[in-house]
């Protein structure tokens, strides 16, 4: 497993910088105390698209085969989880709100027909104005348990009808499309599992409803319905002959098993950003002679750093095609607790400080203790790592 970072992502590493001090972390600290997401019609998101941002990883029709576009992608994953790692260290809540196909793209590049990745993807290509894709699996009663779903799916001729409720879809209410998760049969369990992509704007499909979090306030958690919503049949991901039995849900697993190292790497630049401003309150402060602080300093910067590894092993494993569903729990289980210590480091050198409510450290302590839950919680990774160790059947 090769470390180094190519020339071409630390070009990217230096404008993202540069990029964060100016705009990014006064963005996030603006939206925390406005308490409100930045909303779609910021001149930031309009200037990522100018600058490049916002575009998918597809490459559009003609590209090759699925074994070229792979050889051609060695080394993306650990890329975008650098890119990643740096957005979230100067602020993972404007990081989310990035224009971008989102969690929606790897369902519809891994499952996806060409039509739909054309449909879907292609205006994420060289997009023409700040967009946004989505992905809607958690709902009220089904967090990180994703066979416990219940928003069902009926068909009748050539339209799918879904009814049922989801939250916590990130930039849903702004997207245009989300990738929605239903079962054709909850007593089926993860075999009923359908992936669709409703289009905004589609019938049923409202009562969009934006979460009050305590943390991470610059990108939305979003709720939402549906209810008799018509989705065209050429809306569902793959096609009827891609839901083989279970195929449905390894979908999902797939996706999840790419996404879950992407936010346990955002987890690392939080704690990257609470360790650094720890450090420096505690040089200002004159803190740093105390052995036992200086010791736990360290501590923190090493936990963080292993995380990392972890991350780009499992990014790793995804760009040479390899399975990584340990690798990935691994890295998803270790980064948050290794970002969180260094949160609640940070709050323990300020002392009182922290209390006030203004300083960047107590920001991030409340940014920070999301990144356990999101993408499966830190207790799910767990169990899905000892069933590797003691080679647990699934069923």
């Amino acid at each position: 497993m090769d470390l180094a970072i190519d020339e071409g992502t630390l070009e990217r590493l230096k404008g993202i910088r540069a990029l964060g001090a100016s705009q990014i972390r006064p963005l996030g600290i603006e939206a925390d105390r406005l308490g409100r997401p930045t909303p779609p019609e910021h001149p930031f998101f309009e200037g990522l698209v100018r600058a490049g941002q916002g575009r998918t990883r597809w490459r559009g029709e003609g590209s090759g085969t699925q074994s070229e576009e792979r050889a051609g992608s060695i080394g993306s994953s650990r890329s975008t989880l650098c890119l990643a790692e740096e957005m979230s260290y100067w602020d993972r809540g404007v990081a989310v709100s990035f224009p971008g196909p989102g969690l929606g793209e790897p369902p519809l590049i891994s499952m996806g027909t060409e039509d739909q990745k054309r449909r879907f993807l292609g205006p994420f290509v060289h997009p023409d104005r700040a967009r946004w894709g989505s992905f809607a699996m958690t709902e009220p009663g089904a967090g990180s348990d994703v066979a416990g779903i219940r928003a069902s799916a009926r068909k009748e001729g050539n339209t799918w009808i879904l009814n049922g409720a989801k939250s916590f879809a990130a930039n849903a209410s702004r997207s245009d499309w989300i990738v929605v998760w239903a079962t054709v049969d909850s007593s089926l369990g993860r075999e009923g599992h359908r992936a669709f992509v409703v289009e905004k704007g589609t019938p049923g499909l409202g009562d969009f409803q934006v979460e009050r979090k305590m943390g991470l306030k610059a990108y939305e958690s979003t709720s939402f319905s549906l209810v008799d919503c018509r989705v065209p049949a050429e809306n569902l991901i793959g096609g009827e002959e891609h839901y083989a039995r279970r195929a449905g849900f390894k979908g999902a697993m797939r996706s999840f098993n790419a996404t879950r190292p992407l936010v346990a790497v955002m987890a690392v630049g939080i704690g990257r950003a609470a360790l650094d401003a720890g450090v420096e309150f505690a040089e200002k402060s004159d803190l740093l002679g105390d052995i036992r602080i200086r010791d736990r300093l360290e501590r923190t910067r090493r936990k963080l750093r292993s995380a990392r590894l972890l991350c780009w092993r499992a990014a790793w494993l995804a760009d040479h095609g390899r399975p990584n569903i340990l690798e990935a729990s691994m890295a998803k289980a270790a980064a948050p607790t290794a970002a969180l210590e260094a949160a609640s480091l940070g709050m323990e050198i300020l002392g009182v400080v922290g209390g006030r409510g203004d300083h960047l450290i107590e920001k991030l302590y409340r940014d920070v203790k999301a990144m356990d839950i999101v993408e499966g919680t830190g207790q799910v990774q767990r169990l899905i790592m000892a069933r590797q160790l003691v080679q647990l059947p699934r069923d």
